[in-house]
């Protein structure tokens, strides 16, 4: 494994453990209520990043939308697995008001949008570089994933990769 993959994996795993902790003790120690389903009932914040076409975004920007946010990194195998289902579900849904938006964590503009392009992703990407997203967010690791209501509000949260089938389970009852 080359030395800056070794560091990267370090630095993500030191990322959890810390998410973990925090989460325990914010939960008032009880380990249910960490990660991203933790946050179901809580307002979506949201964080100005840039897109692969450079332009300042946020989720923010998608107000009154249905929102499926799925953050991922390109060296992450089971985001590159799920994310022909996200661009499937994107289609079928951006015509009753579904967006999916995926935030890279922690690459380049560059990285993101080849990795991307490389799978025919056509839905929004964002690069969060700074990680922003992933530690609000509460991911314990990547994927995760989060539908958020047209009204800004975290209605679901999963940790791991989802299928096609699961992805348009988790939209039932929202807008």
């Amino acid at each position: 494994m080359a030395r800056t993959s070794r560091w990267a994996v370090a630095g993500v795993a030191a990322v959890v453990a810390a998410l973990l902790v925090w989460s325990y003790f914010q939960s008032g120690g009880t380990i249910a209520a960490a990660g991203p389903a933790g946050l179901a009932g809580s307002r979506a914040p949201s964080f100005s990043v840039v897109d692969t076409a450079g332009r300042s975004l946020g989720i923010a920007n998608f107000a009154g939308k249905t929102i499926v946010l799925n953050l991922w990194a390109s060296w992450c195998p089971p985001c590159r697995a799920e994310m022909p289902d996200l661009e499937r579900l994107y289609r079928d849904e951006r015509a009753r008001g579904v967006i999916v938006i995926g935030i890279d964590q922690g690459e380049s503009v560059g990285r993101a949008a080849a990795f991307a392009r490389s799978l025919g992703i056509t839905y929004p990407i964002l690069v969060d570089d700074r990680q922003q997203y992933g530690g609000v967010y509460a991911a314990l690791g990547l994927p995760s994933t989060f539908v958020i209501d047209s009204h800004g509000t975290i209605v679901r949260g999963f940790d791991g990769p989802l299928t096609y089938a699961q992805m348009r389970d988790s939209l039932r009852g929202v807008r």
